[in-house]
């Protein structure tokens, strides 16, 4: 037995020293691009390998108690490792002992002898104990604690990073899930809808069994101690910034994400550049700019600030408004008649400022501090940006309202609402109740025409929520209403005629590289390229779906694949 563990232990130092060697040739860059997807790719597998085995190695140290080898063993393995001779391997089987040792214990090893950080130790022995099994007060082994997950650890198919991730998410859960039967249950619901995730859509898996943990945790809270717990609370200065942390009801949390959806649209109000601009200058007493000089200014820039009103005027008569196209639903026609929006919008096709280029966080907070500033009194010109009303669609699930499921109203942006916060936002202004089918397809909105209306790209919005592309976190205001069936082609602007594409998946689709599908009475699915998806299944994006609304959905797309398979579906696959 000794031996066989010797081998595998030379065959890892061998592996580990071939590895450094083809890394020094492929890491020098002057290699093929074919190589190069090569070598990436064969990393990548490496690297679950490696997930995969220190998770394993770190139940080997604690299963046969290594922290308590003598001091000879441990010269032994320093040899070992580096010379590893099968002698010198054979060598180092080592010896523990009884009496006063190195270490403490498994974790006080992996800290001061492999100098894995202590929370990195910690974590690796947690996840032994879910996906490997742990060791009891008499040194016997105990099953794994997540043993559906440990099925799929154990899997050389699988991806162990992403059971990883899993299994973390639900072991902070443990003191939620409740004890005895219902606790066990509750476990195993957890542990399949987890695999559900990881199987259908890898992309999306992490987020959505976060979103499941979540709820777990938030079950058993009283409104009243969500009420007690909520607030903005100063941490302090740090770093020369004073730092806050907001926590607030989903309700209130939907006003915020609408908010801050009109921030990220330059085409809102409250997404006005040249005005958040100029509230910036008013916090910071400097001219909001990318550059921190001239020199570093490019060429154009600086060819624009020397230019004169002369030559602005001369350079915009000669330059022509390109004519619309369905790419152009969403920025230029489709925007004219939203709320919020201002009379004056960039013409498609003019290069955005360079202050589009700043973070999403910085834009959120000056847009926020204009709001808190200006004076909702004034009019224009002299009104300040950050004016916007937040609109916040609801999506209403009709079945699940009946049923009297906790889980039937969702905001827009992915927020789910409890049935009180759902009756208490209806009767505010600025919502817009969207009724939807069974397949979260909308019904009897807006009518056929060139562009879609304001009632079909609200109700669209409101039901895909973001790309369609499988993954893609891109949202719905920040993406583009495609015809599937162009309009020059005789496609019709209807509902089951349009999908929602960020501008790149937009691109990408009108170039061939994957197909829509049209599924009747159903949201519209996606056919990736064979290169990317061998299986060759109808996808649909989860990105923004709630955990309960995830399952439904990769559903739907299984059973829309069997029978499309089998024949005995009307799928209808868009030509680009």
């Amino acid at each position: 037995m000794t031996t066989d563990t010797a081998k595998a232990l030379q065959q890892l130092a061998e592996a580990f020293e071939l590895i450094g060697a083809a890394t020094a040739v492929l890491g020098a860059g002057n290699i093929p691009a074919g190589h190069a997807a090569c070598y990436a790719k064969l990393i990548e597998r490496i690297a679950q390998q490696t997930s995969r085995a220190q998770i394993r190695a770190a139940h080997a140290l604690r299963r046969t108690g290594a922290h308590k080898l003598d001091q000879s063993s441990f010269l032994a393995i320093e040899e070992a490792t580096e010379h590893p001779t099968l002698q010198n391997i054979e060598d180092a089987a080592g010896c523990t002992i009884t009496g006063r040792t190195h270490f403490r214990n498994t974790r006080g090893m992996m800290r001061d002898w492999l100098d894995i950080p202590l929370g990195t130790a910690s974590e690796r022995l947690i996840l032994a104990d879910c996906l490997l099994g742990g060791v009891d007060e008499a040194g016997l082994p105990t099953p794994p604690w997540l043993p559906q997950l440990a099925t799929e650890f154990n899997d050389p198919a699988s991806d162990p990073r992403l059971v990883l991730a899993a299994s973390k998410k639900l072991h902070s859960a443990r003191k939620d899930l409740g004890e005895g039967e219902a606790g066990q249950a509750k476990k195993a619901q957890l542990e399949r809808d987890s695999l559900t995730f990881m199987h259908a859509e890898p992309k999306s898996a992490r987020k959505h069994i976060s979103d499941l943990v979540a709820q777990v945790k938030a079950g058993k809270r009283s409104i009243k101690a969500l009420l007690e717990s909520i607030g903005i609370f100063k941490k302090g200065l740090r770093h020369g910034l004073i730092e806050y942390v907001v926590k607030a009801l989903p309700s209130q949390a939907a006003y915020i994400e609408a908010f801050f959806a009109s921030l990220d649209n330059p085409a809102t109000v409250a997404g006005n550049r040249e005005g958040l601009k100029d509230a910036e200058a008013q916090f910071t007493g400097e001219e909001a700019s990318d550059w921190d000089d001239e020199q570093s200014m490019p060429d154009w820039a600086q060819d624009h600030a020397e230019g004169t009103e002369a030559d602005a005027d001369e350079a915009e008569a000669d330059t022509e408004a390109p004519e619309a196209t369905d790419a152009d639903d969403a920025t230029a026609a489709e925007t004219a008649n939203e709320p919020g929006t201002t009379e004056h919008q960039q013409e498609p096709g003019t290069e955005s400022a360079p202050w589009e280029d700043l973070n999403p966080e910085r834009r959120r907070l000056i847009g926020f501090m204009a709001l808190l500033t200006s004076d909702r009194t004034a009019s224009p010109p002299n009104k300040q940006p950050g004016l916007a009303t937040p609109q916040v669609s609801i999506i209403l699930n009709y079945e699940r309202m009946l049923a009297r499921a906790s889980d039937f109203a969702v905001t827009s942006s992915g927020i789910q609402l409890s049935p009180g916060e759902a009756r208490a936002a209806l009767c505010q202004a600025g919502i817009y109740p969207v009724v939807l089918n069974g397949k979260s397809l909308p019904l009897d909105l807006g009518r056929t025409q060139r562009l879609y209306s304001k009632a079909q790209r609200r109700a669209i919005r409101a039901a895909y929520r973001g790309c369609s592309y499988p993954g893609c976190s891109m949202p719905a205001e920040r993406c583009e209403i495609d015809h599937l069936d162009a309009w020059e082609k005789g496609g019709r602007t209807d509902i089951k005629n349009a999908a929602l594409s960020c501008v790149i998946h937009h691109t990408a689709r009108h170039c061939g590289l994957f197909h829509a599908v049209k599924i009747p009475q159903s949201r519209p699915m996606v056919l990736l390229s064979p290169e990317l998806d061998s299986e060759q299944k109808l996808r649909i994006n989860t990105y923004f779906m709630t955990p309960a609304e995830a399952l439904e959905a990769e559903a739907l797309a299984d059973e829309a694949t069997e029978q499309w398979r089998a024949g005995k579906l009307d799928a209808e696959i868009v030509d680009p």
